[in-house]
């Protein structure tokens, strides 16, 4: 087995939530999502674990969430910040919103050696989504060669309303020749999505395979996020423009940069967009814990 890095982004302001939903707790004993995640990547035959982080929640992320498990696996803390950018960048004025997932991988890259999964804190994924990433570095050797786990959209829909996804399309190979950052919500018994950065909408179908930021990614990848990096900070911001993951991924394929092979996890995904979300979350876990998936007490 390689040395395995996941590297979850929980510096997100959480707005549509209401909160900092990272450490909201959904299990029967405190747990958080993070919880999970770890123990999946761990079962998985992951090494280390890098939490990227606001500075101010260092302190409180190393007493009351890593403690339970940094005897288990290696972990390491990235800070994402609104100042982590070049010094000949200003940022508009009343600037708030993190800079998106796409910032915060630059800013834990120097702490990334070797191959790395990079998810969200706020997304349950499920052991089978590590499972496939471990085994895809174990058997592809191609460098430029990277990895999107995805889901059905209905598995990753939000009764409460809208979601971002990345809208996937694949050759017959299942290699991705598209992705999109969508809006995606139901219009007229109909699934609207619209691209976020062509301005467009479609319809696509509830089997629509979409990305909710489970990506595998060799070394070789932060070489291409530090080149589209610094286009994008050095071109006219708004209070709300976003480097996205999805987006670099889509440019490096467009310039025939990367190659990235697209699976679907036979996992159920758990999200919680908004707050209404949390309580079918809580419920979904408890049903996994009574199917034999999880313990009861996950660090026991």
């Amino acid at each position: 087995m390689k040395n395995l890095t996941l590297v979850i982004m929980a510096a997100g302001m959480g707005s549509r939530f209401g909160g900092l939903k990272q450490i909201e707790p959904v299990g029967p004993n405190g747990e958080i999502i993070a919880d999970y995640s770890v123990y999946d990547a761990i079962r998985a035959g992951f090494s280390k674990v890098i939490f990227i982080i606001r500075k101010e929640n260092l302190e409180y992320f190393k007493n009351n969430i890593c403690n339970k498990f940094a005897d288990k696996i290696k972990v390491e803390y990235a800070f994402q910040e609104l100042d982590m950018i070049p010094d000949d960048v200003t940022l508009p004025e009343g600037r708030e919103k993190m800079l998106g997932t796409g910032h915060a991988l630059y800013c834990a890259a120097n702490l990334i050696e070797g191959d790395f999964v990079v998810i969200n804190a706020d997304d349950f994924y499920g052991f089978d989504s590590y499972r496939i990433a471990a085994k895809f570095f174990e058997e592809n050797l191609n460098n430029d060669t990277y990895l999107t786990v995805n889901y059905p959209f209905y598995v990753t829909a939000s009764k409460n309303g809208a979601v971002k996804r990345g809208v996937v399309f694949t050759d017959e190979s299942n290699y991705v020749i598209d992705n999109l950052e969508c809006e995606i919500e139901k219009v007229d018994n109909q699934l609207v999505a619209t691209a976020l950065f062509k301005n467009e909408k479609f319809v696509i179908k509830e089997d629509q395979p979409v990305t909710v930021n489970f990506f595998g990614f060799r070394q070789s990848f932060l070489k291409l996020l530090e080149e589209e990096f610094d286009i994008f900070i050095h071109r006219p911001l708004g209070l709300k423009d976003e480097f996205l993951l999805p987006e670099i991924i889509r440019q490096g394929i467009n310039k025939d940069e990367i190659k990235i092979l697209a699976k679907t996890s036979d996992s159920k995904w758990m999200g919680m967009t908004y707050k209404e979300d949390l309580p079918d979350l809580k419920n979904n876990i408890v049903e996994l814990i009574k199917k034999g998936e999880y313990p009861d007490k996950l660090w026991d």
